[in-house]
């Protein structure tokens, strides 16, 4: 069977109640993948999962300070958000993100011109929707997905019926011979260089551009 390689993301954490749950099941079947941290979030003791998940071999991104919309803010509070976001990540592990999900995908020339980093969509399930139940997600992420994809996900507090899905979505793709990585081995292994000015849903094909 033909390997197929897809990146897990997770947006809005860290916390001490769903992020572990999701750590938990990454670690029973031995996969990795990234995170998309809100600064304001990051305490002493969500802190903590998130290094957990850096020492299992997940990556931590950025996904701002404050999750607001960003197209319409000058240049300079652009810049606030993500080095404030940047510096807490490199604190935990040491690095700093190389990728940035823009709060609810809010996109503007001014932000591709001012964020030195890959922007980062995703093909989603509605799982920020509290309505929308883990079979509807689990049923939308296994008709959809595909070789090249960044699963956009959330490990926010309260979002039980994501963990739910993850535990027929993940063994269900192992088994259709899908390989989970990281956003960066994802294009690294897929040979693409990612392009300033782009959004990537999927590594392999044509980005969006603003």
């Amino acid at each position: 069977m033909e390997e197929k390689l897809i990146a897990l993301t997770f947006d809005d954490g860290p916390n001490t109640e769903i992020t572990p749950q999701v750590l938990d099941l990454l670690s029973e079947y031995g996969i990795t993948a990234s995170f998309f941290l809100i600064a304001n979030n990051i305490t002493p003791e969500s802190a903590k999962m998130a290094r957990r998940a850096w020492d299992m071999g997940c990556t931590i991104e950025n996904h701002s300070v404050t999750h607001r919309f960003m197209a319409k803010m000058e240049p300079e509070e652009i810049r606030r958000e993500i080095d404030v976001c940047s510096e807490k990540i490199a604190e935990i592990t040491g690095e700093m993100p190389k990728f940035f999900r823009p709060p609810y995908i809010d996109i503007s020339p001014t932000l591709f011109e001012t964020v030195d980093l890959t922007f980062i969509c995703g093909v989603g399930c509605r799982d920020w929707e509290p309505e929308v139940p883990a079979e509807e997600r689990t049923r939308i992420l296994l008709s959809s997905l595909k070789d090249g994809d960044l699963v956009l996900l959330h490990d926010m507090t309260g979002n039980i019926e994501t963990v739910k899905a993850l535990r027929t979505v993940i063994p269900t793709l192992l088994d259709r011979g899908f390989r989970f990585t990281t956003c960066g081995n994802l294009f690294k292994e897929k040979g693409v260089s990612p392009v300033r000015g782009r959004l990537y849903s999927n590594v392999l094909q044509r980005s969006d551009r603003v």
